[in-house]
């Protein structure tokens, strides 16, 4: 049974890592970052994301912004994800949106069904 083991004390340099609960916590985003289909950025034999979030944090893999600059990097991102909100939702405005199955069944059923009516309605007229 192969398993992925990680030693500790876990190695990283100190001097961009200031301790052990920044490399928690960037490990931590960093799984999330890979669980929602970021690709890896160094080559491991570990199977499971933690495991590779972490070691590729205490590589240097990962830069690890802190103070100022990652409030101006997070605020960066929250701007860019309002953009690309704001885009598709003037696409869909735009675009004619998608029907279900079910709505598609719908409107033929309606439209067959006024057919059939406005059909009635002409024999009517021309019947009497």
């Amino acid at each position: 049974m192969d398993m992925d083991i990680i030693t500790l004390p876990i190695e990283y340099d100190k001097k961009k890592i200031d301790g052990n609960y920044r490399l928690v916590i960037a490990a931590v985003q960093r799984a999330k970052d890979l669980s929602l289909g970021s690709l890896p950025r160094i080559s491991t034999k570990a199977k499971k994301i933690t495991t590779l979030a972490l070691q590729e944090v205490a590589s240097g893999a990962v830069n690890i912004l802190t103070g100022e600059e990652a409030i101006t990097a997070n605020e960066e991102a929250k701007k860019l994800v309002h953009k690309r909100m704001m885009d598709e939702a003037q696409q869909k405005e735009t675009m004619p949106e998608d029907l279900t199955e079910l709505e598609k069944d719908l409107k033929v059923y309606l439209s067959e069904k006024s057919e059939s009516e406005q059909k009635r309605s002409i024999e009517d007229i021309f019947g009497e």
